[in-house]
């Protein structure tokens, strides 16, 4: 991954708005890509994500604004997709072989039949489907058929690949598998690309740079520990994964550090530049709780402990999501073996710890003292 700052700006969105039965969709006033690096929309569904994809792309005309390609404003749609491609949810294949889907692209692009027999087969093989070259895409399997699609896309070569939630019809070590492959290929070639997804784990492990959605905006874009770690508001926070937000008053400072009144006349210290009397979202990771028995218990340099009662305790497969109830709601993630060997149960009686480095603060409002 290549630092923001070493990196050209590969496409410029400015002013973009969409709007469909007099309603806007897509409010857009700037959107940068990065050359060499991967940007992934995510947000909720609805959020606009493949709306502001289908526009970038050029198969979508915005109500207003536009977008420089390079140095160029892009007046020719039909010129401007020859040079990138777009990859669906749904591979939407020609009934065809597979040799002849990939190869679609190159012919509209007037390429000759030599070259293509010397470029296609490389593609298929980098995609793990050079075995089925003279299969039907009809009898094709779902994961099979994705790579077949983006196969065709790749085969190109576009400055800018475009990919609307590509895997999210596959079953889940199908879906694992063509993520690794896409993630090997995207690097091997550098190329710039653009995915919209829901899916927290699909971004986090193919992109840069992250750019979340509500409601047809930006509600922050910046790279992608910066988006997870550090969220610019509420609605973000939730999105990311920050499962404990509390609305907090703040109550002390000094030196960089302060205390917040929350729920319940709790009291968290946290580190951040807040003045006296500010309304405080504090934002606590499920990973960064530690929850221990207070039989098990020790002495801890966190500077949040709370005695609480687990409430609930949900699976989440390679580990756990724990409840409790500390007078507010704080949520842990634990694996199998932590759960076992505390005997963490609900109902049982623990302690909840995290470090005051551990809260990302968001200030709602500040009240500059009298």
């Amino acid at each position: 991954m290549n630092p923001a700052g070493d990196l050209n700006i590969l496409l410029q969105a400015r002013d973009l708005l969409v709007r469909r039965g007099g309603v806007t969709v897509l409010d857009i006033p700037a959107l940068d890509v990065l050359s060499g690096q991967i940007l992934a929309l995510i947000g909720p569904n609805g959020a606009g994500k493949s709306t502001l994809l289908l526009t970038l792309a050029g198969l979508l005309k915005p109500s207003q604004g536009g977008f420089l390609f390079g140095e160029e404003r892009v007046t020719d749609p039909f010129a401007y997709r020859r040079r990138v491609a777009m990859v669906f949810q749904e591979p939407l294949l020609f009934d065809a072989t597979v040799f002849d889907n990939v190869a679609s692209g190159l012919k509209i692009r007037g390429v000759g039949r030599a070259e293509i027999e010397r470029t296609v087969p490389g593609y298929l093989e980098r995609f793990g489907i050079g075995h089925l070259s003279r299969r039907s895409a009809r009898k094709l399997s779902g994961g099979e058929a994705q790579r077949t699609s983006l196969a065709r896309a790749f085969v190109t070569r576009p400055e800018i690949i475009f990919l609307d939630e590509p895997f999210s019809s596959l079953d889940p070590p199908t879906r694992g598998g063509l993520i690794g492959d896409l993630e090997k290929i995207l690097c091997e070639m550098r190329t710039t690309a653009v995915l919209a997804t829901h899916d927290q784990t699909e971004a986090l492990r193919l992109a840069d740079r992250m750019a979340v959605m509500n409601g047809g905006r930006i509600a922050q874009i910046g790279p992608v520990p910066e988006v997870m770690n550090h969220p610019a508001d509420g609605f973000v926070a939730s999105f990311v994964g920050v499962e404990t937000v509390l609305p907090g008053r703040v109550v002390k400072v000094s030196d960089g550090v302060f205390i917040a009144s929350i729920e319940g006349g709790r009291e968290i210290e946290a580190v951040g530049l807040v003045r006296p009397g500010a309304l405080v979202l504090c934002c606590i990771r499920p990973e960064n709780v530690t929850i221990t028995t207070k039989s098990d218990h020790t002495r801890t340099s966190a500077r949040n402990v709370f005695p609480g009662k687990i409430w609930q305790i949900t699976s989440l497969g390679l580990f756990h999501r724990v409840q409790v109830d500390c007078g507010f709601d704080l949520t842990a993630y634990v694996t199998r073996q932590s759960l076992d060997d505390l005997d963490l149960v609900e109902g049982r009686e623990v302690i909840a710890s995290f470090k005051a480095t551990a809260v990302h603060v968001i200030t709602r409002q500040a009240t500059p003292p009298a």
